[in-house]
Order: C-alpha cells, then sequence, then structure tokens
C-alpha cells in the first residue's frame, strides 16, 4: 500500500469520539435520571433507529429523494417498492409512530421515557453534532393542564438528579395560546407575519427591546451590514407584543399582567386558564417560583406545540477549559403537542413532553464544576515484572476481579518505568509489584497512586521523595485483596 493510497484518519464532520470520562457521565445521568422518570410512573420504550421517512414528518421535503436534514436511504426495491428509511431525528416521533400503531391496546393516558441517539444532518458547529444523545418523557392521551404540570416538576426533579443542585435550574413556561391571543390582539392574522414575531421575539435576550422593535417593523440592519426583513407590525401592535414580554417572570401576577394585554382573546383566555391549572398543580406538586416560571419571552419551538411550552435553563456559573465564562442557555425543553399522533390516525390525540440533550447537560453541569461523573477511575494494573510470570500475574488479576475490584495486567513489552507511567495515565488507584524477593517472601508490594499523586503536588526534592516511597507499603500476599480495598475505600 503506498502512502498516496493511504486513508486520512479523521472524523466524519459532526460526528466525535467519545472515551470514558464523557460516557461515565452520560450513563450516571440517565440511571439519576431514568430512577426519577420511573417514580413518576413512566415506562421505558425503545424504538428502532431507523423510521419510514414518511412517518418522521419534520425536516422532510416534498423531493424524491427525502433525505434533508435527516439521513436517510433507500429500501431494496423489492421490499415495501423502496420505501425510503431515515435514521430518526428525535424521539417524539417515533413515539408517535408508536402509539398510532398500538393505540388499542395501550393504557391511556401512555407514559413513557425514553432514551438514545438522534441523527441530524444538519451543518455542524461548536457543540452541535450530527449525532447525540437525548432523553424524552412524554404523556400521550391526556389533554389536562395537569399533565403539562406533572412533566415540568419531573424534568426539574430530573435535573436536580442529574446533578443541578435545587435552585440551580429553572424551568420558563410559555403558552402557543397566549401568543395566539396575542396576535389576534395586535391585528396579525397572516401565517408568515406570525412567524415572523416569534422569531423577533425569540432573540430578545441577544437584541434588547430596541433590536427586536425593528424587527417588529420594517427591520433592522446589523452590524455587518446585513438586513433583516422585519414582520411588518405597526408601532402600537409592537408595542403590545412588547408589553407582552415585559410581563415578568414569575407565576400568579404574571398571569394577572398577560391577562390585561391579552384578554377578552378566546384563545388567549383559555391559554390562561389553563396556565393557572398548572400553576396550582405546581404548587402542590412543591414546585416553587424558584423552579419553574411563567416567561412570555420564551417562544422557541412555538411553531411545533399547540399549547404549553416549557424550557428549562441552567443558573449555574459556567466556565470553558480556559477558565472564560460561558453560556449554556437552555439545557432541555419540550411542551404540549396535540397534532402530532394525528398525522397518522386523522384524530387529535393530546399529548405533552420534555426532552433534554444528554452530552449537552452533561457538558454544562462539567463547565459548572459539576461532573456527573465524578472522577472516572481506570484499573489496578498488575505490574509484569518478569516475564517468566506471567501465569502468576494472571492469577493476581483473577484474584482482584473475583473481589469485585478492576484489575489488568500490563501486557505491553516495556520496562518498569514506562509500565508505572501506564498505570498512571489509566488513573489507576494502585499498582501491584510481585518479583521474585516477593514470590520467595509470599508477599505483595503495592503502590498506592491516588495518595502519591495528592503527596507529589509539595515536592521540594525528588531524590528524598524517591527514598521515601510514599504510599508503598509490602503486605503478606494473602492480604493483598484487603490493601487494595482500603486503598479503593480511602478514596470512595
Amino acid at each position: 500500500m503506498t502512502d498516496a493510497s493511504r486513508p486520512e484518519a479523521r472524523n466524519p464532520r459532526g460526528f466525535v469520539d467519545r472515551r470514558a470520562r464523557d460516557l461515565a457521565a452520560e450513563r450516571a445521568i440517565l440511571a439519576s435520571v431514568s430512577a426519577v422518570y420511573e417514580r413518576y410512573g413512566f415506562e421505558l420504550l425503545e424504538t428502532p433507529a431507523f423510521e419510514y421517512a414518511d412517518a418522521l414528518g419534520k425536516f422532510l421535503p416534498d423531493a424524491d429523494r427525502p433525505n434533508e436534514g435527516v439521513f436517510a436511504l433507500q429500501d431494496d426495491p423489492d421490499i415495501d417498492s423502496g420505501q425510503w428509511l431515515a435514521l430518526r431525528y428525535d424521539l417524539t416521533a417515533p413515539l408517535a409512530r408508536f402509539a398510532a400503531q398500538n393505540w388499542t391496546t395501550l393504557p391511556k393516558p401512555f407514559r413513557r421515557y425514553a432514551f438514545g441517539l438522534v441523527w441530524r444532518d444538519e451543518k455542524p458547529g461548536p457543540g452541535r453534532y450530527r449525532e447525540f444523545v437525548q432523553c424524552d418523557a412524554d404523556t400521550v392521551g391526556s389533554a389536562r393542564p395537569e399533565a403539562d404540570a406533572e412533566i415540568i416538576a419531573m424534568a426539574a426533579e430530573g435535573l436536580v438528579a442529574a446533578g443541578a443542585p435545587e435552585g440551580a435550574a429553572i424551568l420558563k413556561i410559555n403558552s402557543r395560546k397566549l401568543l395566539n391571543g396575542l396576535m389576534t390582539a395586535a391585528g396579525v392574522v397572516e401565517e408568515g407575519q406570525k412567524l415572523a414575531v416569534l422569531r423577533a421575539v425569540d432573540k430578545l435576550d441577544r437584541l434588547g427591546e430596541g433590536g427586536v422593535r425593528r424587527l417588529l417593523g420594517e427591520g433592522r440592519l446589523d452590524e455587518s451590514g446585513a438586513f433583516t426583513k422585519g414582520a411588518g407590525l405597526t408601532a402600537d401592535a409592537a408595542e403590545r407584543v412588547l408589553a407582552f414580554t415585559r410581563a415578568g417572570a414569575g407565576r400568579g401576577e404574571t398571569l394577572d399582567r398577560l391577562a390585561n394585554v391579552i384578554g377578552g382573546s378566546a384563545e388567549g383566555d383559555e391559554g390562561l386558564a389553563e396556565l393557572a391549572a398548572i400553576e396550582a398543580a405546581l404548587t402542590s406538586l412543591g414546585l416553587g417560583p424558584d423552579r419553574a416560571v411563567f416567561d412570555p419571552s420564551v417562544v422557541r419551538g412555538l411553531e411545533y406545540y399547540t399549547g404549553a411550552v416549557f424550557e428549562a435553563e441552567l443558573l449555574l456559573e459556567t466556565k470553558d477549559e480556559r477558565g472564560q465564562a460561558v453560556r449554556f442557555g437552555s439545557v432541555g425543553g419540550g411542551g404540549r403537542y396535540d397534532d402530532l399522533v394525528a398525522r397518522f390516525t386523522g384524530e387529535r390525540t393530546p399529548a405533552t413532553g420534555f426532552s433534554f440533550g444528554v452530552s449537552r447537560l452533561a457538558a454544562a453541569l462539567r463547565a459548572a464544576g459539576r461532573d456527573p461523573a465524578g472522577e472516572v477511575r481506570g484499573p489496578v494494573v498488575v505490574i509484569a515484572f518478569d516475564q517468566r510470570r506471567m501465569a502468576d500475574y494472571f492469577a493476581v488479576a483473577a484474584e482482584l476481579r473475583a473481589a469485585g475490584i478492576a484489575a489488568e495486567v500490563y501486557l505491553g513489552s516495556s520496562g518498569m518505568k514506562a509500565q508505572m507511567k501506564y498505570a498512571d495515565r489509566r488513573l489507576a488507584p494502585a499498582a501491584v509489584i510481585i518479583g521474585e524477593d516477593e514470590f520467595a517472601a509470599g508477599t505483595a508490594t503495592v503502590k498506592d497512586l491516588d495518595l502519591g499523586r495528592s503527596l507529589s503536588a509539595g515536592v521540594a526534592d525528588n531524590a528524598a521523595w524517591r527514598a521515601e516511597r510514599p504510599g508503598q507499603l509490602t503486605v503478606p500476599r494473602a492480604a493483598l485483596v484487603g490493601a487494595i480495598r482500603k486503598i479503593l475505600e480511602a478514596r470512595a
């Protein structure tokens, strides 16, 4: 094989390799959150990675090749006439298909949670990947606002279980019906104009009232000279929209202020009544306004949702690897979507749910100094001191493993110094050294690598350090397991 014919070792764009630390963090989050969801009575469901493309719906254009936004392939022409299959882009669309397919046999309402990889064929960017893990919880078949409240309370409890202390995350709640009532009050009836209003309000944090006011009106010229066409509202209508966003983040008092802005609209009044029911349920569930608030500036996703919508924001101070402040913003969201199952059945089926990106939440918690995985440890390393004694070293590793202790025998060909460096890079808690002297005496030397790491920071004299051999002890061979256990318990 010539150099020119060798493939370049590289990741596909938007896909990343994840080592033990990242995977351990995700597993810890999923285990903690799953326990919360099951305590609320939600059933675990797993659906296939692939769905028929027409079942996914969202992202799919009307084209001969339905692969925009998703990764798709065409099945064998002899099977189902060569229908297109696509990797799922979220966990909700497969749930809608499953619910429609099995509705007659499901308990109603159907409460399920799910987690797994999803794929999106979108332009990758910083923190934006084409493959990532999502975790969802949904209730299908209940139109009661209390179903939304329970999802919100469960999401808040799940974030605490994942590693965000109580009060370190907040659920912001709004309603599509309130926005529709606002549109009616502002005289906005055309769908494109409604969408332009929602997009303008969504930029409130970044552009402030002045920038949003221009986007609600004729448009805005940014610093680069690019012009964004506005929603074309009158000055009075734009002011009504801004007054809506100024209602503030709270609970009962926010509803009173919103009623003054959109009261009189039938859909707006319906939305206010639903939020009032959510407020009562949240109070009964013990979720105070420090953990869940009504925030009329939350508009993301309202093209998709039909009622209440909610977004989880992490309030912890977060820093990147260089110690610079970084803002993660939303770490999850959800809401009520009553039209999704109807794509299959033709009948409106109420549903509500919450979803968060597991990798994103893990990264946010780590940036806040709260790594969900804690310290990822390697195995105890049995040093291959004498190549003629490999069978004996494997017997030592087998004994440790039988006692429930992760262990490995060094299988390289390097000397003692390199083996100790290997054990250190594996973050091994200890190394076991058994040479001819130890074999003859029926002993084993144990090197406490954790203690060595902690003490090495204050070393001033390397010669004295080597002479003292801190953290190194020799024990009877029969006492090896007990000695290792003490080291592990001391770091637990």
